[in-house]
């Protein structure tokens, strides 16, 4: 991986809106990477493991590794874009000036906007789920769920403003939940304890194909784990120097939360069964319970309960902000970019999001939700790859980091092939993403045709 000649200048100043001030630069490297890792980090490895282990079996690890691998191919794309084209607009940028098909821009935002929703809804059925019973099981999950949901949605509406570095300490709380989990492993396996046979049990038997289709499907869903790392790139223009400070950023970042995932999963493995750890909701807090330490349940749900809710809390605001972007650029009906006065929060956003998200919690569970999450940024990061190559031939005067081009060439054929029927995913998953996909498309007739009306008026 290469850099262009230190002799280049930086990247410019990106122009702001006409009488409003550019973004301040606040964010230097470290702050960057903890943002990173916190993004990473939360939702999918605190609830997905054990439903990654029914599909895989005991060779847990296994999935885990060869995501790692898949997102740091396609993070060094997203490195070379962020590089050279500083600027807070992610994919649908990137989409936009490799292919400059307007509608096809549109799909990826949406996409994006709709992964961010059922990421959203995963993590409030993992918070309505054991994590939350380890308190009471009095509730109905679903019910649980929706408040949940609507809890955020108010927050959200009442201006929910969190700085990088409140981000740290929510980072720092999250991990430390993984740590326990690593700690309670070295313990184990120091105290002799945990079946090291179990790493390399398959679930599937019969022939290769089946099992190479239950690895696929396993990454499919274990990959759900590592999205949040694009998110990071619309960070732009509040980074420092962003073109020298994104690519040791990002690739810490995925390294450190990989190599903590793959050590959580061989934890997970070699001290409860895979079968128990498909059947949990919440299957960290079995392992802590499993692990042989006095170590209080109720205390690493509540660490749990806090990833999930983080990694909701930011994913419903992301959507929200990307409709009321998309209806302020005319691409959605402009009503979706409505903003509550007094408080200038984007309203009929919210409201959008929460009643998605709310539709998918309520219709799904936590394995088909998150994996219609990575089906649907594994879509957008196959393109990104693409982008990264037709881009190539868009010179810049700035430095900026290069990719070698094998890098993207692998990651796009990853990605379509864990987006694939190869991986082994239930059907749901497509119908899922493609209602989804069909409101987008029905929003964006409906605004075609209204500015054909205003058009014709004038």
């Amino acid at each position: 991986m290469t850099t262009a000649p230190r002799s280049e200048q930086p990247a410019p100043e990106e122009p702001s809106p006409a009488g409003q001030p550019a973004l301040k630069r606040a964010i230097g490297p470290k702050l960057l990477i903890l943002f990173v890792i916190g993004d990473i980090l939360g939702t999918g490895i605190y609830a997905t493991t054990g439903k990654v282990a029914g599909k895989v079996g005991g060779a847990l690890w296994l999935p885990f590794a060869i995501g790692f691998v898949v997102a740091l191919l396609t993070a060094a794309s997203y490195v070379e874009l962020v590089g050279k084209y500083p600027k807070a607009a992610g994919a649908a940028l990137y989409t936009q000036k490799a292919f400059k098909v307007p509608f096809f821009t549109f799909i990826v935002a949406f996409m994006v906007m709709c992964s961010g929703l059922s990421s959203a809804s995963a993590a409030a059925r993992a918070f309505s789920g054991d994590y939350f019973q380890e308190f009471t099981e009095a509730i109905p999950a679903t019910l649980i769920a929706v408040l949940f949901v609507l809890a955020l949605a108010c927050l959200a509406l009442r201006g929910v403003s969190e700085s990088v570095k409140t981000n740290v300490v929510l980072t720092l709380v999250e991990l430390t939940g993984l740590l326990i989990i690593l700690g309670i492993g070295a313990w184990a396996v120091l105290g002799g304890e945990g079946e090291p046979s179990r790493l390399g049990e398959f679930e599937a038997s019969g022939s290769g194909f089946a099992l190479m289709t239950s690895v696929l499907g396993a990454t499919a869903l274990g990959f759900f784990a590592f999205v949040g790392f694009e998110d990071s790139v619309n960070m732009a223009e509040e980074t420092q120097d962003p073109a020298r400070t994104f690519p040791r950023a990002i690739f810490t970042g995925v390294a450190v939360t990989g190599t903590v995932y793959v050590l959580v999963a061989l934890v997970s493995s070699l001290l409860v069964d895979h079968e128990a750890l498909e059947k949990s909701s919440g299957p960290l807090l079995e392992v802590v319970k499993a692990g042989g330490v006095d170590f209080p349940p109720k205390l690493f749900a509540l660490i749990a309960l806090f990833a999930v809710t983080n990694s909701a809390l930011i994913n419903i605001m992301m959507a929200s902000r990307l409709c009321y972007g998309l209806a302020n650029e005319r691409v959605l009906p402009r009503v979706m970019g409505k903003v509550l006065k007094n408080r200038r929060t984007p309203l009929t956003g919210i409201v959008f999001a929460t009643a998605l998200t709310i539709g998918l919690v309520v219709t799904g569970e936590i394995e088909g939700l998150g994996d219609t999450t990575a089906f649907l940024l594994l879509c957008v990061f196959a393109v990104v790859n693409i982008a990264v190559l037709v881009l190539r031939k868009d010179r810049v005067e700035h430095a900026h980091f290069r990719t070698p081009t094998v890098l993207p060439v692998l990651g796009a054929i990853t990605a379509l092939i864990l987006a694939s029927p190869l991986a082994d995913r239930s059907a749901d998953v497509y119908i899922r993403a493609g209602v989804l996909l069909a409101i987008g498309i029905g929003l964006w007739g409906v605004n075609k045709i209204a500015l054909r009306a205003a058009r014709g008026e004038d």
